[in-house]
């Protein structure tokens, strides 16, 4: 990296920060985090940042210590600062994008708060965001005005699945229609790096009036590996209902990847069901709600650290984030 890089980790995801600087060569600038009686904060840098090219890592997951909305706070106050403060360039790299799943009006008089988050992010002169695996690719395209850099996880997640199915054929299921499109590009990928059968299905899913039924699989998955894929899983529910599926559907064994671990609710009981094999996500956010569980002895966490890193450096250099998304030999 040249010197006129700077990277900074905001609040817990430190320790993440700490692999990005790791796998870029460099260190975690200096900065600080000042916390006042009566709840407010400051953030600022230690070191000077004038006519330097800046990146701040930070996931917005909700966690005892600090909620999202803290978060969000201080990665607002912060790059305002480091702009204040002279920095050519600050791009926010957010592994985990917060209020995604908010994204259109599904009520009359709905907030859109993709939009307003994006917005928030702007006023303060971040030149730059880049994120991975969001909820809604075209909604996060158009909320923003400035730049936007998304980073896929499937090469990453398609490693450890293909090491978990051990040369049987496979079968990628999206739990609902909205995600087909994310399950077949999992299925080309897959097929790329297997000799084996890879199909695709997908499980009915409907929500009316904050109830979610369905499950009827659309698709043969009998005798075959299941592989589950969607973009994030929170209370579970959405995963076990595809996963009852495809256990009617005579699935030899079934697997669910997913970038972002939530687990939020009763998500440790919803996913403690014997019929999932194993569970793959990546360390976007902390599986710190599964600990002690019956459910975290079956995840696999899988570090996506690398994959950021690569994309910085690629900000940074004038390259391709989207030639990292492309079908590649699995990092």
């Amino acid at each position: 990296m040249t010197d006129d890089l700077c990277l900074f980790a905001l609040s817990e995801t430190r320790d993440f920060g700490h692999l990005v600087a790791r796998a870029l060569g460099t260190s975690l600038s200096d900065h600080a985090e000042d916390e006042f009686d009566d709840g407010e904060h400051a953030t600022r840098p230690l070191i000077n940042v004038r006519d330097k090219d800046v990146y701040v890592i930070q996931s917005m997951y909700d966690a005892p210590a600090m909620t999202v909305n803290d978060k969000l706070c201080r990665l607002v106050f912060f790059c305002g600062a480091l702009r204040d403060a002279a920095a050519a360039r600050v791009t926010a790299v957010l592994p985990y994008l917060s209020y995604q799943r908010k994204d259109r009006k599904t009520k009359p008089r709905d907030p859109v708060t993709t939009r307003y988050l994006a917005g928030m992010i702007e006023s303060v002169g971040v030149d730059r965001v880049l994120a991975m695996d969001v909820h809604n690719l075209a909604a996060f395209q158009n909320a923003f005005r400035v730049r936007t850099d998304h980073l896929e996880a499937r090469p990453l997640l398609i490693n450890h699945v293909l090491q978990a199915a051990r040369g049987q054929d496979l079968v990628v299921i999206s739990p609902d229609e909205g995600g087909v499109k994310r399950a077949h590009r999992f299925a080309k990928t897959l097929r790329a790096h297997t000799t084996r059968s890879v199909a695709v299905a997908f499980v009915e899913k409907v929500r009316e009036a904050n109830r979610v039924s369905g499950g009827s699989l659309i698709g043969e998955v009998a005798g075959q590996t299941a592989i589950i894929v969607d973009d994030l899983i929170s209370t579970g529910t959405t995963i076990r209902r595809a996963t009852e599926a495809c256990a009617r559907g005579g699935a030899d064994a079934i697997y669910a990847a997913a970038t972002h671990g939530v687990f939020v609710g009763n998500a440790p009981s919803i996913l403690g069901t014997d019929l999932l094999n194993g569970l793959f996500v990546t360390n976007t956010i902390p599986p710190f709600r599964l600990n002690g569980t019956s459910v975290r002895d079956r995840l696999t966490v899988c570090d996506a650290s690398n994959r950021i890193a690569r994309a910085v450096a690629a900000i940074h250099s004038g390259g391709s984030v989207a030639a990292l998304n492309a079908i590649e030999s699995p990092d």
